[in-house]
């Protein structure tokens, strides 16, 4: 059992100003006592608590406001410095329950394991096997390399440590870059959040959500940027059938182009389409919902209306096959040794479906480059002229919405200069003349 304790008033500046060099204790409970250690120049708050078997544990915990104010964070008054100490002994004798169960989830054994689960729902889905996807990538590369950061328990995770991170990250990596790291990292945290969320506050995912919080204005200024007019869609249409031609794409570079400005769709949706979702006879496509979000969706498809060109465009894609053969495909390549002792040498070994956005890259790069737009212009922002099309045509906002598998809300938040110029346009036309004409003349209103 601990030992009797002799205690001291140490509770105020001026009964320490009376102590001699030393260290004197205060209890906080039977088996937690609280000290006060006094030097030359100034004293230092303790704590110590009962292990068992008559063994004690001692930590300090910072100076005290003898001769300076307390700030709560070096600096500590003595009622400060008890609730430090309360919350510092529960932490560590939380620690030593949960170890005892098992190793204490860090920050990169959740990133790892949040890695090893996506990597396989992405193959469970698409059956790509030995390729490293993009979460994997981004969280190896920015997250896992941090070392302090991954190992850091993630229960001792703070906001703060969230703020370096972010500031950590090179300079040069573009907005939607830095956005889609953060997101991959928010997702892989609050998975081990809510894994260990028995072992765990609730107070960690405050912590996740503030501190990787990202800005809304910079979404809205990307959205805004990104929505083209419908001339310069049509010149991408054009560069990508001469590239696919060139480069001997066989119609599937284009097809997806087309596709992806005709529907508005996301990447992963248009991916995942099959020949049977070409409804030519009712003119539309019949797009597969997003996996994102939690909620239970209504429907398996979204119906996209589109024009013959379109259709037209895909028949290459739909002569002879069944209703379930993925619409969208492209060539797989594998590397074989070179005749005469030449080096390794790539050929064509099957067609399967497009696996990632990651292999648009390259060719989208040549795309804008041909039709002379910025090289910021990425393939998201065919979705993005979409959207402001059918917002400027004067469609419903929460129909727009429907149409491309989001929310009214985001629509609203992203794109709301696209809604005030339909919205202004609407009212214009709704101006009648208020004031008659004494005079017999017939004054018309401009347009």
């Amino acid at each position: 059992m601990p030992k009797t304790l002799t205690e001291t008033t140490i509770s105020t500046r001026h009964a320490r100003s009376k102590l001699g060099v030393g260290t004197y204790w205060r209890g906080i409970d039977a088996e937690v006592h609280l000290g006060y250690r006094k030097g030359s120049r100034g004293g230092r708050w303790l704590v110590r608590w009962y292990l068992g078997d008559q063994a004690y544990r001692q930590e300090t915990i910072g100076s005290a406001d003898d001769a300076i104010e307390a700030d709560g964070v070096n600096c500590f008054s003595f009622d400060q410095a008890k609730a430090k100490a309360v919350k510092h002994v529960a932490n560590e004798r939380w620690e030593a329950i949960e170890s005892a169960k098992g190793p204490v989830p860090t920050v990169g054994s959740v990133v790892r394991r949040y890695i090893e689960e996506r990597d396989a729902k992405e193959l469970a889905q698409l059956g790509c096997n030995g390729r490293k996807r993009d979460a994997f990538l981004r969280l190896t590369k920015h997250v896992l390399s941090c070392e302090k950061l991954a190992d850091t328990p993630l229960h001792k995770l703070s906001e703060n440590d969230l703020h370096e991170w972010r500031s950590s990250l090179p300079v040069e990596l573009a907005r939607s870059t830095v956005r889609r790291i953060a997101n991959d990292f928010k997702a892989a945290l609050n998975a081990g959040a809510i894994r260990h969320r028995s072992r765990f506050a609730a107070e960690i995912f405050p912590v996740i959500r503030n501190g990787l919080r990202t800005e809304d204005a910079q979404a809205v200024v990307a959205r805004d940027k990104q929505a083209l007019p419908d001339a310069d869609i049509r010149r991408i249409i054009a560069a990508a059938e001469t590239i696919d031609r060139e480069d001997n794409w066989e119609g599937d570079l284009y097809r997806l182009i087309v596709v992806l400005a005709a529907t508005g769709a996301r990447f992963s949706q248009v991916i995942r389409m099959m020949f049977g979702d070409v409804q030519r006879e009712r003119c539309r496509l019949m797009v597969p919902v997003s996996r994102k979000g939690r909620g239970q969706k209504r429907s398996s498809h979204i119906a996209i209306h589109v024009g013959n060109d379109v259709l037209n465009s895909l028949l290459p894609a739909t002569k002879g096959r069944s209703g379930d053969a993925p619409l969208l495909e492209r060539w797989r390549h594998v590397q074989v040794p070179g005749s005469n002792g030449n080096p390794l040498t790539w050929i064509r070994d099957r067609r399967a479906p497009w696996y990632s956005a990651a292999e648009l890259t390259r060719p989208w790069r040549r795309i804008i480059a041909e039709v002379g737009l910025a090289d910021d212009v990425v393939p998201y922002a065919l979705r993005h002229s979409s959207v402001v099309r059918q917002l400027r045509a004067g469609l419903p906002v929460r129909l727009v919405a429907a149409l491309h598998d989001t929310s009214a809300d985001m629509i609203e938040r992203h794109y709301a200069a696209a809604i005030i110029d339909a919205l202004g346009d609407l009212a214009a036309g709704a101006v009648v003349p208020l004031i008659t004409d004494t005079s017999g003349n017939v004054v018309r209103l401009q347009a």
